[in-house]
Parts: structure tokens; sequence; C-alpha cells
């Protein structure tokens, strides 16, 4: 009998507890059916959660995950487990952002990704974060990230 290529995911169908931090957090990946093929993935997470390194209080984003992938794609419930692990993780908005790019990269290996880190104001300023791994593959339709910029967000 062939080999299920989901017998390695341990987090879709399981209790999922959100892990205490990133660092415990594991992403898991299953093979692309349409390795080959350019195209995007996005991940929309309008209500991501960390904490101020410095005051503790709340920060709040909306994160959009763009990527084309190549032989892996990520497992979306031990993302959301993973996005989840940063809530009472404290790091600046930056860190978060590119931190979240760089796991995602690491794990699937992607053709391309890029994060667009849409950060509610502290102290009355809003921060956006941006990061991508480099150039889009040619020909690859990539549609606006459709969050505008701050004006009262939401």
């Amino acid at each position: 009998m062939a080999e299920n290529i989901y017998d390695n995911l341990s987090q879709l169908g399981g209790d999922g507890e959100t892990p205490a931090s990133p660092e415990d957090a594991r992403l898991e990946t299953v093979p692309n059916p349409q390795a080959g093929e350019d195209y995007l993935v996005r991940f929309s997470c309008p209500e991501f959660t960390s904490v101020c390194p410095v005051t503790c209080h709340p920060d709040f984003a909306h994160l959009v995950i763009d990527y084309a992938p190549d032989g892996l794609l990520v497992e979306s419930k031990s993302l959301k487990l993973y996005l989840g692990s940063f809530r009472n993780h404290g790091a600046f908005h930056e860190d978060c952002t590119v931190a979240i790019a760089k796991k995602i990269t690491q794990a699937t290996k992607p053709k391309w990704l890029r994060i667009g880190g849409y950060w509610y104001p502290r102290g009355g300023i809003p921060i956006d974060v941006f990061y991508q791994t480099g150039e889009k593959p040619e020909g690859l339709w990539i549609p606006d990230q459709g969050v505008p910029g701050y004006r009262g967000r939401g």
C-alpha cells in the first residue's frame, strides 16, 4: 500500500493546543500536488496578536502572507497554531513580521514569499512592515494585499 502523504501531520485533527511560544511551534508541510506550476497562496490573518517586549501591552496586526510554493505547502492548521503562539510573545512589530516570513521560508523553501504586517497604532503611530524573499516568478499574478493605509483600520 502506498504511503499516505499526510501521515506526517500531527496537528491536523489533533487537540489544537496553541504552543507556548513561537520557538516551541512547529510548521508542518505537505507535498505540493501542483509542484511545477507557478501559483500564489495567500494567508490572511486579520487578528494577529503579540505583546510589546517592553510594556507587555498587546499589539494587533493584520498579516497577509503570499507565497509561490515549490515542492511543499504549509499545512494551514499548523500555521494557525504557530501564529497563535505569538499571543504572549514579546517582540517588536518588525521582528514578528520578519520572523514569521523566515519560519515559513525555512519550512517550505518557496519559489517566492512576501508578507505584509499591517500593525494597528502604538503610541498613535501605525507601523507597517513588509518583507519578501527576492524576485517573484515571471508571469505570476499577485493581487494587491487589500489592506488600506491606516484610517481607523478595520
